[in-house]
Protein backbone atom coordinates (compact mmCIF):
# COMPACT_ATOMS: atom_id res chain seq x y z
CA UNK A 1 0.00 0.00 0.00
CA UNK A 2 1.53 3.32 -1.03
CA UNK A 3 1.94 6.38 1.16
CA UNK A 4 -0.79 8.38 -0.62
CA UNK A 5 -3.42 5.74 0.13
CA UNK A 6 -2.29 5.52 3.77
CA UNK A 7 -2.46 9.32 4.05
CA UNK A 8 -5.99 9.35 2.56
CA UNK A 9 -7.18 6.62 4.94
CA UNK A 10 -5.70 8.51 7.91
CA UNK A 11 -7.49 11.72 6.85
CA UNK A 12 -10.82 9.89 6.54
CA UNK A 13 -10.38 8.36 9.99
CA UNK A 14 -9.70 11.79 11.54
CA UNK A 15 -12.59 13.41 9.63
CA UNK A 16 -14.98 10.68 10.80
CA UNK A 17 -14.44 11.78 14.42
CA UNK A 18 -13.99 15.53 14.12
CA UNK A 19 -14.85 16.51 17.70
CA UNK A 20 -12.77 13.73 19.23
CA UNK A 21 -9.82 14.63 17.00
CA UNK A 22 -10.09 18.31 17.93
CA UNK A 23 -10.23 17.56 21.65
CA UNK A 24 -7.16 15.35 21.19
CA UNK A 25 -5.38 18.24 19.45
CA UNK A 26 -6.31 20.65 22.25
CA UNK A 27 -3.41 19.65 24.49
CA UNK A 28 -0.96 20.17 21.61
CA UNK A 29 -2.59 23.50 20.70
CA UNK A 30 -2.33 24.82 24.26
CA UNK A 31 1.20 23.47 24.67
CA UNK A 32 2.59 24.93 21.43
CA UNK A 33 0.77 28.23 21.94
CA UNK A 34 2.09 28.53 25.50
CA UNK A 35 5.67 27.69 24.51
CA UNK A 36 5.72 30.22 21.65
CA UNK A 37 4.16 32.95 23.84
CA UNK A 38 6.56 32.33 26.73
CA UNK A 39 9.60 32.23 24.44
CA UNK A 40 8.44 35.42 22.69
CA UNK A 41 8.13 37.23 26.03
CA UNK A 42 11.47 35.88 27.26
CA UNK A 43 13.33 36.73 24.07
CA UNK A 44 11.63 40.14 23.95
CA UNK A 45 12.80 40.92 27.48
CA UNK A 46 16.33 39.82 26.59
CA UNK A 47 16.44 41.99 23.46
CA UNK A 48 14.98 44.94 25.37
CA UNK A 49 17.57 44.63 28.15
CA UNK A 50 20.40 44.40 25.62
CA UNK A 51 19.08 47.50 23.86
CA UNK A 52 18.80 49.45 27.10
CA UNK A 53 22.31 48.47 28.18
CA UNK A 54 23.67 49.44 24.75
CA UNK A 55 21.95 52.83 25.09
CA UNK A 56 23.63 53.34 28.47
CA UNK A 57 27.01 52.60 26.93
CA UNK A 58 28.37 49.08 26.54
CA UNK A 59 31.84 50.25 27.64
CA UNK A 60 30.65 51.97 30.84
CA UNK A 61 32.48 51.20 34.09
CA UNK A 62 31.02 51.88 37.56
CA UNK A 63 33.21 52.27 40.66
CA UNK A 64 31.56 52.20 44.09
CA UNK A 65 32.83 52.15 47.67
CA UNK A 66 33.35 48.62 48.97
CA UNK A 67 31.70 46.95 51.95
CA UNK A 68 34.57 47.74 54.27
CA UNK A 69 34.40 46.11 57.70
CA UNK A 70 34.43 48.22 60.81
CA UNK A 71 35.67 47.30 64.30
CA UNK A 72 34.79 43.74 65.27
CA UNK A 73 34.30 42.69 61.65
CA UNK A 74 30.80 44.20 61.35
CA UNK A 75 29.69 45.40 57.93
CA UNK A 76 29.46 49.16 57.66
CA UNK A 77 26.34 50.82 56.29
CA UNK A 78 26.32 52.47 52.88
CA UNK A 79 26.48 55.91 54.55
CA UNK A 80 29.70 54.93 56.34
CA UNK A 81 31.46 53.83 53.15
CA UNK A 82 33.70 56.78 52.40
CA UNK A 83 36.51 55.07 50.54
CA UNK A 84 36.21 57.10 47.32
CA UNK A 85 37.40 60.72 47.29
CA UNK A 86 37.90 63.54 44.83
CA UNK A 87 41.60 62.73 44.90
CA UNK A 88 40.81 59.20 43.67
CA UNK A 89 38.78 60.72 40.84
CA UNK A 90 41.57 63.12 39.91
CA UNK A 91 44.21 60.37 39.98
CA UNK A 92 42.10 58.18 37.69
CA UNK A 93 41.72 61.12 35.28
CA UNK A 94 45.47 61.87 35.34
CA UNK A 95 46.89 58.32 35.34
CA UNK A 96 44.51 56.12 33.36
CA UNK A 97 45.51 54.91 29.88
CA UNK A 98 42.30 53.25 28.66
CA UNK A 99 39.46 55.62 29.60
CA UNK A 100 37.68 58.08 27.29
CA UNK A 101 35.71 59.88 30.02
CA UNK A 102 35.50 59.94 33.84
CA UNK A 103 32.93 61.56 36.13
CA UNK A 104 32.44 61.60 39.90
CA UNK A 105 28.97 60.77 41.19
CA UNK A 106 27.12 62.04 44.26
CA UNK A 107 23.39 62.12 44.84
CA UNK A 108 20.97 63.98 47.10
CA UNK A 109 17.28 63.14 47.47
CA UNK A 110 14.61 65.71 48.18
CA UNK A 111 11.80 67.84 46.84
CA UNK A 112 12.19 70.14 43.84
CA UNK A 113 9.86 73.16 43.70
CA UNK A 114 8.85 75.72 41.10
CA UNK A 115 5.97 78.09 41.84
CA UNK A 116 3.07 76.01 43.17
CA UNK A 117 4.38 72.76 41.73
CA UNK A 118 6.64 70.29 43.53
CA UNK A 119 8.07 66.86 42.77
CA UNK A 120 10.00 64.31 44.83
CA UNK A 121 13.23 63.34 43.06
CA UNK A 122 17.01 63.45 43.44
CA UNK A 123 19.88 65.62 42.18
CA UNK A 124 22.93 63.85 40.78
CA UNK A 125 26.25 65.64 41.01
CA UNK A 126 28.49 64.88 38.02
CA UNK A 127 31.07 66.38 35.67
CA UNK A 128 30.58 67.26 32.00
CA UNK A 129 31.93 63.82 30.99
CA UNK A 130 28.81 62.19 32.44
CA UNK A 131 26.87 62.97 29.26
CA UNK A 132 29.37 61.03 27.16
CA UNK A 133 29.52 58.12 29.62
CA UNK A 134 25.72 57.71 29.82
CA UNK A 135 25.16 58.75 26.20
CA UNK A 136 22.86 61.63 27.18
CA UNK A 137 22.11 64.60 24.93
CA UNK A 138 21.15 68.15 25.87
CA UNK A 139 18.20 69.03 23.62
CA UNK A 140 17.54 72.58 24.86
CA UNK A 141 20.06 75.02 26.29
CA UNK A 142 23.56 73.84 27.27
CA UNK A 143 25.41 71.66 29.73
CA UNK A 144 26.92 73.46 32.73
CA UNK A 145 30.55 74.52 32.23
CA UNK A 146 33.88 73.69 33.89
CA UNK A 147 33.74 77.20 35.40
CA UNK A 148 30.40 76.27 37.00
CA UNK A 149 32.04 73.20 38.52
CA UNK A 150 34.98 75.19 39.91
CA UNK A 151 32.70 77.82 41.46
CA UNK A 152 30.10 75.31 42.73
CA UNK A 153 27.50 77.23 40.73
CA UNK A 154 23.82 76.68 41.51
CA UNK A 155 22.89 75.51 38.01
CA UNK A 156 21.34 72.29 36.69
CA UNK A 157 20.27 70.32 33.64
CA UNK A 158 16.91 68.55 33.93
CA UNK A 159 15.07 65.65 32.29
CA UNK A 160 11.67 65.78 30.60
CA UNK A 161 9.82 64.27 33.58
CA UNK A 162 11.00 67.18 35.75
CA UNK A 163 9.86 69.62 33.05
CA UNK A 164 6.41 67.97 32.87
CA UNK A 165 5.92 68.06 36.66
CA UNK A 166 7.16 71.60 37.35
CA UNK A 167 6.35 73.70 34.31
CA UNK A 168 3.12 74.43 32.47
CA UNK A 169 2.76 72.79 29.07
CA UNK A 170 4.71 74.75 26.46
CA UNK A 171 6.61 76.80 29.06
CA UNK A 172 10.32 77.30 28.48
CA UNK A 173 12.29 76.04 31.52
CA UNK A 174 15.63 77.48 30.34
CA UNK A 175 16.72 80.30 32.68
CA UNK A 176 14.04 79.52 35.28
CA UNK A 177 15.10 79.12 38.91
CA UNK A 178 13.87 76.02 40.73
CA UNK A 179 14.48 75.14 44.37
CA UNK A 180 15.81 71.82 45.56
CA UNK A 181 14.81 71.84 49.20
CA UNK A 182 16.17 75.31 50.10
CA UNK A 183 18.82 75.60 47.37
CA UNK A 184 17.86 77.75 44.33
CA UNK A 185 19.14 76.34 41.02
CA UNK A 186 18.99 77.92 37.58
CA UNK A 187 17.99 75.57 34.73
CA UNK A 188 20.59 75.84 31.93
CA UNK A 189 19.57 72.80 29.85
CA UNK A 190 16.96 70.11 29.19
CA UNK A 191 17.98 66.57 28.29
CA UNK A 192 16.59 64.69 25.29
CA UNK A 193 13.72 62.38 26.25
CA UNK A 194 14.63 58.70 26.68
CA UNK A 195 11.50 57.15 28.27
CA UNK A 196 11.39 54.08 30.50
CA UNK A 197 14.03 51.38 30.44
CA UNK A 198 13.39 47.61 30.45
CA UNK A 199 13.32 47.54 34.26
CA UNK A 200 10.54 50.14 34.41
CA UNK A 201 12.75 53.03 35.54
CA UNK A 202 11.98 56.53 34.25
CA UNK A 203 15.18 57.70 32.54
CA UNK A 204 13.84 61.25 32.29
CA UNK A 205 13.38 61.65 36.05
CA UNK A 206 16.82 63.23 36.38
CA UNK A 207 18.49 66.44 37.54
CA UNK A 208 22.20 66.87 36.84
CA UNK A 209 24.27 69.48 38.68
CA UNK A 210 27.99 70.14 39.17
CA UNK A 211 29.34 67.58 41.63
CA UNK A 212 30.97 70.37 43.65
CA UNK A 213 27.56 72.03 44.11
CA UNK A 214 25.94 68.85 45.41
CA UNK A 215 28.88 67.98 47.69
CA UNK A 216 29.33 71.47 49.21
CA UNK A 217 25.90 73.10 49.13
CA UNK A 218 23.54 70.12 49.55
CA UNK A 219 25.37 67.31 51.31
CA UNK A 220 28.34 69.00 52.98
CA UNK A 221 30.49 65.93 52.36
CA UNK A 222 33.96 65.34 50.95
CA UNK A 223 33.60 61.73 49.74
CA UNK A 224 31.98 60.36 46.56
CA UNK A 225 29.09 57.95 46.13
CA UNK A 226 30.82 56.54 43.06
CA UNK A 227 32.86 57.21 39.95
CA UNK A 228 31.57 56.54 36.44
CA UNK A 229 33.90 56.01 33.48
CA UNK A 230 33.87 54.70 29.92
CA UNK A 231 36.62 52.77 28.19
CA UNK A 232 38.01 54.05 24.90
CA UNK A 233 36.75 50.84 23.25
CA UNK A 234 34.58 48.03 24.54
CA UNK A 235 37.51 45.64 23.99
CA UNK A 236 39.60 47.73 26.43
CA UNK A 237 37.12 47.44 29.31
CA UNK A 238 39.07 44.71 31.15
CA UNK A 239 42.35 46.62 30.71
CA UNK A 240 40.68 49.79 32.02
CA UNK A 241 39.32 47.94 35.08
CA UNK A 242 42.77 46.52 35.86
CA UNK A 243 44.28 50.01 35.47
CA UNK A 244 41.68 51.61 37.77
CA UNK A 245 42.18 48.86 40.35
CA UNK A 246 45.93 49.48 40.38
CA UNK A 247 45.47 53.27 40.75
CA UNK A 248 42.94 52.99 43.59
CA UNK A 249 44.90 50.35 45.51
CA UNK A 250 47.97 52.59 45.36
CA UNK A 251 45.91 55.64 46.44
CA UNK A 252 44.41 53.75 49.38
CA UNK A 253 47.80 52.24 50.35
CA UNK A 254 46.38 48.72 50.42
CA UNK A 255 48.77 45.87 51.15
CA UNK A 256 49.21 43.10 48.59
CA UNK A 257 47.12 40.64 50.63
CA UNK A 258 44.39 43.18 51.52
CA UNK A 259 40.97 43.13 49.89
CA UNK A 260 39.84 46.03 47.73
CA UNK A 261 37.83 48.67 49.60
CA UNK A 262 35.97 49.49 46.38
CA UNK A 263 33.87 47.63 43.81
CA UNK A 264 34.24 47.90 40.05
CA UNK A 265 31.49 46.71 37.70
CA UNK A 266 31.33 46.97 33.93
CA UNK A 267 28.26 47.28 31.76
CA UNK A 268 29.36 44.13 29.91
CA UNK A 269 29.32 42.23 33.21
CA UNK A 270 25.82 43.55 33.94
CA UNK A 271 24.72 42.57 30.43
CA UNK A 272 25.98 39.01 30.88
CA UNK A 273 24.29 38.71 34.26
CA UNK A 274 20.95 40.04 32.99
CA UNK A 275 21.11 37.83 29.88
CA UNK A 276 21.85 34.80 32.05
CA UNK A 277 18.89 35.61 34.30
CA UNK A 278 16.44 36.21 31.45
CA UNK A 279 17.64 33.06 29.63
CA UNK A 280 17.07 30.99 32.76
CA UNK A 281 13.60 32.47 33.27
CA UNK A 282 12.72 31.91 29.60
CA UNK A 283 13.82 28.29 29.82
CA UNK A 284 11.83 27.80 33.01
CA UNK A 285 8.68 29.35 31.50
CA UNK A 286 9.07 27.28 28.31
CA UNK A 287 9.58 24.10 30.37
CA UNK A 288 6.41 24.77 32.38
CA UNK A 289 4.47 25.47 29.16
CA UNK A 290 6.02 22.33 27.63
CA UNK A 291 4.24 20.19 30.24
CA UNK A 292 1.06 20.85 28.25
CA UNK A 293 2.76 19.27 25.22
CA UNK A 294 3.47 16.11 27.21
CA UNK A 295 -0.16 16.06 28.38
CA UNK A 296 -1.21 16.51 24.74
CA UNK A 297 1.03 13.60 23.74
CA UNK A 298 -0.58 11.38 26.38
CA UNK A 299 -3.97 12.41 25.00
CA UNK A 300 -2.85 11.31 21.51
CA UNK A 301 -1.67 7.95 22.84
CA UNK A 302 -4.97 7.45 24.68
CA UNK A 303 -7.13 8.28 21.65
CA UNK A 304 -5.01 6.08 19.37
CA UNK A 305 -5.53 3.16 21.74
CA UNK A 306 -9.28 3.79 21.54
CA UNK A 307 -9.06 4.02 17.76
CA UNK A 308 -7.18 0.72 17.51
CA UNK A 309 -9.76 -0.98 19.73
CA UNK A 310 -12.71 0.44 17.77
CA UNK A 311 -11.20 -0.54 14.40
CA UNK A 312 -9.91 -3.99 15.30
CA UNK A 313 -12.19 -5.72 12.77
CA UNK A 314 -11.24 -3.18 10.08
CA UNK A 315 -7.56 -3.90 10.77
CA UNK A 316 -8.24 -7.66 10.50
CA UNK A 317 -10.01 -7.20 7.16
CA UNK A 318 -7.18 -5.08 5.74
CA UNK A 319 -4.58 -7.63 6.80
CA UNK A 320 -6.64 -10.50 5.38
CA UNK A 321 -6.67 -8.87 1.93
CA UNK A 322 -2.90 -8.31 1.86
CA UNK A 323 -2.06 -5.35 4.08
CA UNK A 324 1.23 -5.93 5.89
CA UNK A 325 1.97 -5.12 9.51
CA UNK A 326 4.20 -2.26 8.40
CA UNK A 327 1.25 -0.77 6.43
CA UNK A 328 -1.00 -0.85 9.50
CA UNK A 329 1.83 0.63 11.59
CA UNK A 330 2.34 3.45 9.06
CA UNK A 331 -1.40 4.14 8.86
CA UNK A 332 -1.78 4.74 12.60
CA UNK A 333 1.49 6.63 12.85
CA UNK A 334 0.35 8.97 10.06
CA UNK A 335 -2.92 9.58 11.94
CA UNK A 336 -0.99 10.37 15.12
CA UNK A 337 1.45 12.73 13.39
CA UNK A 338 -1.38 14.46 11.47
CA UNK A 339 -3.26 15.15 14.72
CA UNK A 340 -0.08 16.43 16.36
CA UNK A 341 1.07 18.66 13.46
CA UNK A 342 -2.42 20.07 12.86
CA UNK A 343 -2.63 20.92 16.54
CA UNK A 344 0.84 22.45 16.25
CA UNK A 345 -0.23 24.66 13.32
CA UNK A 346 -3.22 25.98 15.25
CA UNK A 347 -1.01 26.37 18.33
CA UNK A 348 1.51 28.47 16.39
CA UNK A 349 -1.24 30.82 15.21
CA UNK A 350 -2.64 31.07 18.74
CA UNK A 351 0.84 31.54 20.26
CA UNK A 352 1.76 34.35 17.86
CA UNK A 353 -1.64 35.95 18.42
CA UNK A 354 -1.27 35.72 22.20
CA UNK A 355 2.24 37.23 22.03
CA UNK A 356 0.99 40.15 19.92
CA UNK A 357 -1.91 40.63 22.37
CA UNK A 358 0.56 40.76 25.29
CA UNK A 359 2.56 43.45 23.48
CA UNK A 360 -0.57 45.44 22.56
CA UNK A 361 -2.46 45.19 25.86
CA UNK A 362 0.24 44.82 28.54
CA UNK A 363 2.99 46.62 26.56
CA UNK A 364 5.59 43.94 27.31
CA UNK A 365 8.39 43.61 24.75
CA UNK A 366 8.19 40.45 22.61
CA UNK A 367 10.44 38.87 20.01
CA UNK A 368 9.14 35.94 17.95
CA UNK A 369 12.18 34.09 16.63
CA UNK A 370 11.80 31.76 13.58
CA UNK A 371 13.62 28.98 15.45
CA UNK A 372 10.82 28.83 18.04
CA UNK A 373 8.30 27.94 15.31
CA UNK A 374 10.67 25.39 13.75
CA UNK A 375 11.26 23.92 17.21
CA UNK A 376 7.50 23.69 17.81
CA UNK A 377 6.95 21.71 14.58
CA UNK A 378 9.89 19.43 15.36
CA UNK A 379 8.53 18.74 18.84
CA UNK A 380 5.00 18.16 17.46
CA UNK A 381 6.31 15.62 14.94
CA UNK A 382 8.35 13.88 17.63
CA UNK A 383 5.34 13.75 19.97
CA UNK A 384 3.16 12.34 17.20
CA UNK A 385 5.66 9.55 16.46
CA UNK A 386 6.65 8.90 20.09
CA UNK A 387 3.16 8.71 21.57
CA UNK A 388 1.58 7.13 18.47
CA UNK A 389 4.20 4.38 18.06
CA UNK A 390 3.01 1.99 20.76
CA UNK A 391 -0.70 1.99 19.76
CA UNK A 392 0.33 1.67 16.09
CA UNK A 393 2.66 -1.21 16.96
CA UNK A 394 -0.14 -2.89 18.84
CA UNK A 395 -2.40 -2.58 15.78
CA UNK A 396 0.33 -3.96 13.47
CA UNK A 397 0.81 -7.02 15.72
CA UNK A 398 -2.86 -8.05 15.75
CA UNK A 399 -3.66 -11.55 14.54
CA UNK A 400 -5.88 -11.15 11.40
CA UNK A 401 -8.22 -14.01 12.31
CA UNK A 402 -8.65 -12.88 15.94
CA UNK A 403 -9.14 -9.29 14.75
CA UNK A 404 -11.93 -10.27 12.32
CA UNK A 405 -13.70 -12.20 15.11
CA UNK A 406 -13.42 -9.23 17.49
CA UNK A 407 -16.79 -7.84 18.64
Amino acid sequence: MNFFNLFRIALKAIAANKMRSFLTMLGIIIGVGSVITMLAIGQGSKVSIQKQIAEMGSNMIMIHPGEDKGPGGARQSADDMQTLTLQDYQNIVDQNKYLAAVSPNVSASGQVIFGNNNYQTSVTGVSRDYLEIRQLTVEQGDMFTDADIKSSAKVCVIGQTIVDNLFAQGADPIGQVIRFDKIPMRVVGVLKKRGYNSMGMDQDDIILAPYTTVMKRMLAQTYLSGIYASAIKESMTDLAIADITSILRADHKLKADADDDFNIRSQEEMSQMMNSTTSMMTTLLAAVAGIALVVGGIGIMNIMYVSVTERTREIGLRMSVGARGVDILAQFLIESVLISITGGLIGVVMGVGAAVAVKTIVHWPISIEPWTIVLSFTVCTFIGVFFGWYPAKKAANLDPIEAIRYE
